[in-house]
C-alpha cells in the first residue's frame, strides 16, 4: 500500500512539474512607437494602388507602400510586408505599421525597411469602395489555403511591382512578412514554401485551424491545423517567427485558436529537439512566443509589433 501511494505520488509530482507553465501577459497596450514621435523624419505612405493578378487569377487587390525618410535607393532596402493592408495602414487603428517603422527606423532599431501592405484580392474589376474595414470576398481562398499560390504571387508579382522603383533586399534574412488571424498562416505558409525569400514571420492569432475545409467548395488536401503535423515530419525550415496569440482566442467548429497556436510552437520545439539529439547539421526553428489575455482581434498584434519587430531583426543598432 505505501509502495502504491508512493508511486502515485510520485507520478503526480513528475506530471505537474513536466509541465511548462504558461506566462500569459496582461499587459499589453499601444506603446510610444505607435504615435509620432518628436525629431522623428517623416515617412511617406503612398497608396493605395489597385493591382491585377495573373497568378490569383480573377482578383483585384489594394496596396500600400511606406517609404521611409532614411531611403535614397544608394543601398537595397529591408522588406515588411503585412497582409489586411487597410488595417494595418490605418493611423487610427490597434496596428499602425507605417508609424510604428517610422519610430524604429530612426532609433536604429531596425534597418532603413519599405514597408509594404497589401489587401486580399476581390473577385471584380476594380476594388469596392464600399468595404471600409470589411474583408475582401477571396481572402480565405487566399490567407487560408496551404498550397504556394499566394507565396508566388508575393515573389513572382508583387515584389517585382515594387522593385519597378524601390530598390529592395532580396537577402531572405532581411525580408519579413505578417499579419494577424488568416493573414498570419498566409504569411507563415509564404516562409514554409519559400524559405529562400522569406525568413522572418510575424504571425498573431494565427488561424492554424480547418479553415481550409469548405463543405461547398473543393475540399483542400491539407488545411492549417495539418502544420503541426508538417512541422514534425518535415525537414526543419529557417524561419524565425514571433508567435502572439490570446487565451481568449475563438474557439468554434473551425478549431480552437488558441490551442492551435501552441500547437505550433511545441511542433518546432520538438522539430529542433530532434534535430539536436541527432547532431544533425542544418537550421533550426527561432520562436518567440507571446502569449496574452487577448481575444480575436487586432488590439494586442498591434500593440506588439514594435516588441515583434525588434527581436526579429534582432541586435540591429
Amino acid at each position: 500500500m505505501k509502495i502504491s501511494l508512493f508511486l502515485f505520488l510520485l507520478f503526480l509530482s513528475i506530471s505537474v512539474f513536466a509541465q511548462e507553465p504558461l506566462q500569459i501577459r496582461t499587459d499589453v497596450e499601444l506603446t510610444e512607437d505607435h504615435f509620432p514621435q518628436d525629431g522623428v523624419p517623416k515617412g511617406e505612405l503612398k497608396g493605395p494602388f489597385e493591382f491585377h493578378s495573373k497568378i490569383i487569377e480573377g482578383t483585384v487587390r489594394q496596396y500600400w507602400l511606406f517609404i521611409p525618410a532614411q531611403y535614397d535607393g544608394s543601398e537595397p532596402a529591408s522588406v515588411l510586408i503585412f497582409q489586411d493592408g487597410h488595417r494595418a495602414t490605418n493611423p487610427e487603428g490597434s496596428i499602425r505599421a507605417p508609424q510604428v517603422l517610422e519610430n524604429l527606423i530612426a532609433k536604429g532599431e531596425l534597418p532603413v525597411t519599405i514597408g509594404i501592405f497589401i489587401t486580399p484580392g476581390n473577385t471584380s474589376e476594380h476594388y469596392p469602395d464600399n468595404l471600409g474595414w470589411g474583408n475582401p470576398n477571396h481572402r480565405a481562398q487566399e490567407y487560408d489555403a496551404m498550397d504556394d499560390r499566394y507565396a508566388r504571387f508575393i515573389i513572382e508579382e508583387m515584389l517585382p511591382e515594387v522593385e519597378k522603383e524601390y530598390n529592395l533586399t532580396h537577402d531572405p534574412d532581411q525580408r519579413a512578412i505578417g499579419g494577424t488571424s488568416s493573414g498570419a498562416i498566409a504569411a507563415f505558409t509564404v516562409a514554409w514554401h519559400y524559405p529562400d525569400q522569406f525568413r522572418k514571420v510575424y504571425s498573431t492569432i494565427g488561424s492554424y485551424v480547418s479553415i481550409g475545409f469548405r463543405p461547398d467548395e473543393d475540399p483542400v488536401k491539407l488545411g492549417g491545423q495539418d502544420y503541426p503535423a508538417l512541422i514534425r515530419r518535415e525537414p526543419i525550415r529557417p524561419i524565425k517567427i514571433f508567435l502572439q496569440d490570446g487565451i481568449n482566442d475563438l474557439d468554434n467548429e473551425w478549431g480552437n485558436w488558441f490551442l492551435a497556436n501552441q500547437q505550433m510552437y511545441k511542433a518546432m520545439l520538438y522539430a529542433n529537439r530532434i534535430a539536436d539529439r541527432g547532431n544533425v547539421e542544418g537550421p533550426r526553428y527561432q520562436v518567440k512566443t507571446v502569449w496574452t489575455d487577448g481575444e480575436h482581434n487586432d488590439q494586442h498584434p498591434g500593440a506588439l509589433l514594435p516588441e515583434g519587430l525588434r527581436w526579429l531583426w534582432g541586435t540591429y543598432k
